[in-house]
């Protein structure tokens, strides 16, 4: 009876996301960017949040996994190359700010063997808002279970900003939101149901930035 119960809880429950996507093009290179390399950044200024590198690794995958052509600098290997520059203290807030840097011999060497024109920087994060329910779990004479019902809500908010390292200016944004509800039926065993929000708001962010880089489109 337990378990029938716990099926029909879970067939009843099904995690969505609601996620808008808005873009603003000013510049996108017409044939791709050829043998060029692009960098994304998460940026992480803000003391309050950082923007997950995780999610920054899952843009820069979905691109390259659908244009094998666009190579995607790790955003690790960038760092540690331009390091000191590129620290959250010390990275660039705007793009005029790139020529300042490039008058440093070393960091514009740099750049010229990693073959960087085009950087993104991301901005935002994901939170977890509005939960609510309980759970009991406890050990008796049947053996361990647990009962109860949770729920809550998870937001993401990102920005992608796309500058351009010839011209050192910028040449486009695309913001993502997206929502989620997820749950937690437990009746003996506690089975998640998870809105895939950050997955969601990823593959917004990387499609968009696929067909401003993509030569393909």
């Amino acid at each position: 009876m337990k378990r029938l119960l716990l099926l029909a809880t879970t067939a009843l429950l099904q995690a969505c996301v609601n996620a808008t996507v808005d873009q603003m093009v000013y510049n996108a290179p017409e044939a791709g960017v050829g043998d060029g390399t692009v960098v994304i950044l998460g940026r992480r200024q803000n003391s309050d949040y950082e923007t997950e590198p995780d999610f920054v690794q899952c843009i820069g995958d979905y691109i390259h996994s659908h244009d094998k052509s666009i190579y995607v600098i790790d955003e690790l290997d960038f760092v540690n190359a331009l390091y000191p520059w590129f620290e959250p203290r010390t990275a660039p807030l705007y793009p005029q700010d790139v020529e300042r840097l490039l008058e440093h011999e070393v960091v514009a060497q740099r750049m010229r063997e990693l073959k960087t024109e085009y950087m993104v920087w991301v901005d935002g994060s994901t939170e977890t808002t509005d939960s609510s329910g309980s759970m009991t779990c406890g050990i008796g004479p049947g053996g361990a279970g647990c009962f109860g019902f949770g729920t809550w809500s998870d937001d993401s908010e990102y920005e992608a900003i796309i500058w351009d390292f010839t011209d050192k200016a910028e040449v486009g944004r695309v913001a993502t939101s997206a929502t989620g509800q997820s749950y937690m039926p437990a009746v003996v065993v506690p089975i998640p149901i998870i809105a895939p929000v950050q997955g969601t708001a990823c593959d917004g962010l990387g499609e968009q930035l696929l067909q401003f880089f993509s030569s393909k489109y």
